[in-house]
């Protein structure tokens, strides 16, 4: 039986992917997409949608992901721009209304893989630096990829962040160390939206059987 799925922020550019790729996918089944000013609490119900991936902004998340969990889907969440502090509002409705929900600061495999190798590598070299690099309409910063890069360097406090908005640029990160008379530079670069995508499929089709709140791709990968 295919996966159902709802795309909220279907006009904006990760969303338009998304509409794309769950498409192509066989196992998967396109039933809705919503954006700014339709309701999507309705739209859940009437499409029965088994998972809502949302795309939007940092402003509206949380309610969108409250809407979510509320109607008894399951939340594939890329936006950005949620606080740590809500991690826990979002575990404690997740487990009210017995749903699950996956939230990724950055879909793409290469910045997983970019995000673990940084924290292996900040176990030899700890003095360290984060760039982050983001298009011009971004409108959070750091970004949430710098943000949890920085949280799975445990060991390390104060971490400085640069962030970079500028027109020509998708997503990019690079990740600094620096050493008795050498430096170290893990970076990754997303070309295209695209690159996003298997990411958001993989994280549809096993949210059903993640229990509860899983923060972080790398968790399922």
């Amino acid at each position: 039986m295919s996966i159902k799925v709802l795309v909220n922020g279907a006009k904006g550019k990760m969303g338009s992917e998304t509409l794309k790729a769950v498409r192509a996918d066989n196992d998967l089944e396109l039933v809705g997409q919503t954006d700014i000013g339709d309701d999507l609490s309705s739209e859940i119900k009437k499409t029965k949608a088994d998972v809502v991936v949302d795309f939007t902004q940092p402003d509206h998340v949380m309610r969108n992901i409250e809407r979510i969990i509320e109607n008894g889907a399951h939340a594939v969440i890329g936006t950005t721009g949620i606080k740590e502090n809500q991690l826990s509002i979002i575990e404690k409705l997740c487990k009210e209304y017995k749903v699950n929900c996956l939230i990724a600061p950055n879909f793409a495999i290469g910045a997983i893989l970019m995000m673990k190798f940084s924290q292996e590598a900040a176990k030899y070299m700890p003095s360290v630096e984060i760039i982050e690099l983001h298009h011009d309409k971004k409108l959070d910063k750091p970004s949430g990829t710098a943000i949890k890069t920085a949280q799975m360097m445990s060991n390390l406090k104060n971490i400085p962040i640069h962030s970079v908005r500028l027109p020509g640029f998708v997503a990019h990160q690079e990740v600094i160390f620096g050493g008795l008379g050498q430096t170290l530079t893990i970076r990754h670069d997303t070309i295209n939206r695209e690159s996003f995508m298997p990411g958001v499929i993989l994280a549809i089709k096993k949210i059903q059987k993640l229990p509860g709140l899983t923060y972080g791709l790398e968790k399922i990968i």
